[in-house]
């Protein structure tokens, strides 16, 4: 998967050394940050919601753009 989706998709196997993106992200969701998935992005690459990490679901580009009205600082990736 070449985008953000396949970083919230739970059962990643890293060899020692590299990042994990899931304990990245269970970890920032376990500090109440909150993780919102393109929806249409989800559904191109055949992405279901109990594939994904604890704390990371399906949103929606209305959200993303409360989201950014809303925060002080944003982080896209």
């Amino acid at each position: 998967m070449a985008d953000a989706v396949g970083c919230a998709i739970s059962g990643q196997r890293t060899p020692d050394g590299y990042y994990n993106l899931e304990r990245l992200l269970s970890a920032v969701a376990r500090h109440g940050a909150e993780i919102g998935l393109c929806g249409s992005c989800m559904d191109a690459r055949g992405v279901g919601e109990g594939a994904l990490v604890d704390g990371a679901r399906r949103s929606s580009l209305e959200e993303l753009a409360d989201w950014t009205l809303w925060a002080d600082n944003v982080l896209s990736f």
